[in-house]
């Protein structure tokens, strides 16, 4: 079954985690919703992706191997004003604290 794009518009967005699972269902939304998705699954290769496409957001782990997503949270934002949304399974008032402090605009637990 097909799915028509409702409000995507063809803008890109940077999708960087670990998991699979988590990576499929979060880029299906997305493409049903008009989105073109870029997937990383590692730190050094979300930065990479970061610095050379350009996306309209980037949604980012926090526990990524190589460079934690902290790490890439802090590299993108002192070369880029891009929107950086964390979606992580650690819910610490303290790890929201820290992304926000670095630059994420918006820090959201995965359920």
């Amino acid at each position: 079954m097909s799915v028509a794009p409702t409000n995507g518009n063809g803008e890109r967005i940077l999708l960087v985690d670990d998991d699979a699972g988590v990576r499929d269902v979060v880029a299906f939304t997305l493409r049903r919703e008009g989105f073109d998705v870029d997937e990383e699954r590692d730190g050094p290769s979300a930065l990479e992706s970061g610095r050379t496409g350009r996306y309209s957001l980037v949604v980012l782990d926090v526990m990524l191997p190589g460079l934690s997503g902290v790490e890439v949270c802090r590299a993108l934002r002192a070369e880029s004003d891009v929107p950086i949304l964390m979606l992580t399974a650690r819910d610490a008032e303290s790890d929201r604290v820290l992304g926000l402090e670095l630059g994420a605009d918006d820090y959201v637990t995965k359920p």
